[in-house]
C-alpha cells in the first residue's frame, strides 16, 4: 500500500493505476525479491549477525551491492525532503533497520500500528477491502 501512495503522490499527475502494483511486475517481483536467493541470505545474516548490510556485501557478494538497502535510502531522504516521513512508517522502518541500528524485530510493531491496518477509512485511496489487518 505504501508502494501505491508512493507512486500516486510522486507520479507526474497523480493517476497510477493500483492493479499494476498486484500483478507480477508488482507484488509478485517483490516476494519473489524479498524470498529468493542473496536478498534473503543476505538478510537472514543481517538479522543473525548484527554485521552491518556492507559488510556482509563484501563478505557474501564479493562487494556486489544489493538494490533494496540503496532504495530505502533514496526513499527515505526523498520523504524526508518532502516531510512525508509520519506517512510511510514502513518504508521509514526498512531505512532504520538498515542504516540506523532499529532492531529488526520492531518489524512487527512498525506492521501492527501501521494507519493502513488502524482505521476503516480508505487511506491510501484503495478500496477498504485491500486492507489487511494483523
Amino acid at each position: 500500500m505504501e508502494m501505491i501512495a508512493f507512486a500516486k503522490l510522486f507520479s507526474k499527475d497523480g493517476v497510477v493505476s493500483s492493479a499494476t502494483f498486484l500483478e507480477s511486475c508488482g507484488v509478485a517481483d517483490l516476494i519473489t525479491t524479498c524470498y529468493g536467493g542473496r536478498n534473503r541470505r543476505v538478510a537472514e545474516a543481517f538479522a543473525e549477525t548484527g554485521k552491518t548490510i556492507a559488510v556482509l556485501e563484501q563478505e557474501m557478494l564479493n562487494g556486489q551491492k544489493l538494490q533494496g538497502p540503496a532504495t530505502s535510502a533514496e526513499v527515505y531522504h526523498i520523504l524526508k525532503q518532502k516531510g512525508l516521513v509520519d506517512k510511510f512508517p514502513l518504508f521509514v522502518a526498512v531505512y532504520q533497520i538498515c542504516f540506523e541500528g532499529k532492531p529488526v524485530q520492531e518489524m512487527i510493531s512498525c506492521l501492527q500500528s501501521h494507519p493502513e491496518h488502524l482505521c476503516l477509512e480508505e487511506p491510501f485511496g484503495l478500496p477498504h477491502r485491500w486492507n489487511v489487518y494483523i
